[in-house]
């Protein structure tokens, strides 16, 4: 019984580490990545991400995204926290 209570209290403690998206920075991030860790966001939408990106460059800020056809302001306000947009090196 110890082992189930032990077992029980792990998994309930890391529980919430699979219930939240993490960051993801939508400059570097393929479709997948964007897809599972943005609320939201589904395998088509993040694909059209991906897209805008290549044919537009990088994004400057998370508001960017709105520009994605599908995407809108509201989107953008429940996903913001999550998005990062890093610099992309131009070499």
């Amino acid at each position: 019984m110890k082992i189930s209570k032990r077992l029980l209290l792990t998994l309930l403690a890391c529980a919430p580490l699979y219930a939240f998206a993490g960051p993801v920075d939508i400059n570097s991030a393929d479709a997948e990545t964007i897809s599972a860790e943005l609320k939201g966001i589904g395998l088509s939408k993040a694909k059209a991400i991906v897209e805008y990106r290549s044919k537009h460059g990088p994004f400057k800020s998370p508001d960017d995204l709105t520009l994605v056809k599908g995407i809108g302001e509201a989107t953008v306000a429940r996903i913001k926290a999550d998005v990062r947009v890093a610099p992309v090196n131009k070499k």
